[in-house]
């Protein structure tokens, strides 16, 4: 699952194992460059790029999981 996923990366690289699927980044103490080592994980192993503007507006590990899969469904059309 791709939440599953997300979650695994954000909590290495908030370097916190306690993060749930609703946890705002930015209430967990996220900051922009953690957010870009995020976006480059999200590249490398996922596939997919997310744009900076997106990974704000889709703060949880939950809203930006559905981004992911809608932009990956977009692509395989």
């Amino acid at each position: 699952m791709i939440s599953d996923r997300v979650r695994a990366i954000w909590c290495r690289e908030l370097q916190r194992d306690d993060i749930s699927v609703d946890d705002d980044f930015f209430a967990l103490g996220g900051q922009s460059v953690t957010m870009t080592k995020i976006q480059i994980a999200f590249l490398d192993e996922l596939g997919v790029e997310v744009p900076m503007d997106q990974m704000y507006l889709h703060s949880t590990v939950a809203s930006i999981s559905a981004h992911i899969v809608e932009s990956m469904n977009r692509v395989a059309r």
